[in-house]
């Protein structure tokens, strides 16, 4: 019989790693952000929609990777405020990518700028407990799963 068990991290999870490296990502396009509102270089603006586009395929990887870590059984309960937190800063990042999509200055300031901070913000707080969305399942004390 296994047992659900929660941790701090989330060792044989696939999910938590591309969730981790989407987050950097997406918190990296805050940088560029902060660097294009001070500079006006276009190419930290392009730097920007790179990051955030790179966020969001790994978003999407993310979930996939959820789903097969549920099909093998390596999953256990899920923590729905985590998933939903989640998914609404993928959706807030997916407003901002197409922010930043528009052209000169307006791309980034003062929407983009504010996105990303957000979205920053958001991940931080997300992160403080770790990026699984789901507890760990481990087999029960007698080796029998």
């Amino acid at each position: 019989m296994a047992q659900t068990v929660m941790t701090g991290r989330a060792p044989g999870l696939w999910h938590p790693p591309l969730i981790a490296a989407g987050a950097a990502l997406l918190i990296g396009a805050l940088a560029t952000d902060i660097f294009y509102s001070q500079t006006a270089d276009m190419q930290w603006a392009n730097f920007s929609v790179w990051l955030i586009t790179a966020g969001l395929i790994l978003a999407l990887l993310a979930g996939v990777a959820l789903l097969l870590d549920f099909a093998l059984g390596r999953a256990g309960a899920v923590s729905w405020v985590h998933l939903i937190a989640l998914a609404g800063v993928a959706l807030l990042s997916l407003l901002n990518v197409f922010v930043h999509s528009r052209d000169a200055w307006t791309s980034v300031v003062p929407q983009g700028l504010m996105l990303s901070v957000l979205v920053a913000v958001c991940l931080a707080v997300i992160g403080w407990r770790g990026w699984s969305v789901t507890a760990v399942r481990v087999p029960a004390k007698g080796g029998r799963s």
